[in-house]
């Protein structure tokens, strides 16, 4: 399943399942990264799951990677994954104000703002990872007939709560950040809260993700709860 392990550094391990991105390779990424996490293994301090490779750190007082790379070889992926996520239904403001990029989208695939917006609600979007910001899902895949490059520049801000689309994926800004996604939407959710220890993001990866469209009236009312 592993198609390469190696050294990344001093105290890590570099897992490598391949370069192509499908809930495929992915799900065998999630596979480990729970069965890694459930055996709670001395020395590791960190797991970072991604759409096709898994980094395990480690401490070099109390393990080292030849030891880590055969716990990892001879890990018996018995857990069962499938009843662990989450289908969750987010509601998207689409207005003019929230969906900040949508003239140049239309002007790219000569598409009607309604067309597009179908095009994104009409599909079940898979979490491959979460990163980049805290608590961000990066989620796929999209329409082939929305799929489209980053911005050239950047934006130096981007409001939390932006959805954005980039390839294959849609993204949610969790927080006010620098960003190049193409802003289509915005959501009233809170997607991640660092406050809740025990579950700081509402989406993870393997969860299934759908949206809503809500008009700016029901955009306010979410903070008035």
């Amino acid at each position: 399943m592993i198609k390469n392990i190696v050294n990344l550094g001093d105290a890590a391990i570099y897992c490598d399942f391949g370069s192509d991105v499908n809930k495929e390779i992915n799900s065998k990424v999630i596979k480990y990264f729970m069965a890694l996490k459930e055996k709670n293994i001395k020395g590791i301090t960190n797991l970072s799951p991604s759409y096709n490779k898994l980094i395990i750190s480690f401490d070099l007082n109390e393990t080292n990677y030849e030891d880590l790379k055969k716990v990892v070889l001879d890990l018996k992926l018995n857990v069962k994954i499938e009843n662990r996520f989450q289908k969750i239904n987010i509601p998207i403001c689409c207005d003019d104000e929230f969906s900040i990029d949508i003239e140049r989208i239309e002007e790219k695939f000569q598409k009607s703002k309604s067309e597009i917006i179908n095009l994104f609600l009409n599909k079940n979007y898979f979490c491959y990872m979460t990163g980049f910001i805290a608590g961000m899902p990066f989620l796929g895949d999209i329409d082939e007939k929305i799929q489209l490059d980053r911005l050239e520049t950047p934006r130096v801000k981007v409001p939390k709560g932006s959805v954005g689309l980039t390839g294959q994926f849609c993204n949610i800004y969790t927080f006010e950040s620098p960003g190049g996604w193409n802003i289509i939407g915005k959501t009233p959710l809170e997607i991640f809260n660092s406050t809740n220890v025990k579950k700081p993001n509402l989406i993870s990866p393997g969860d299934q993700v759908t949206f809503y469209e809500i008009k700016k009236k029901e955009y306010e009312k979410f903070y008035e709860k």
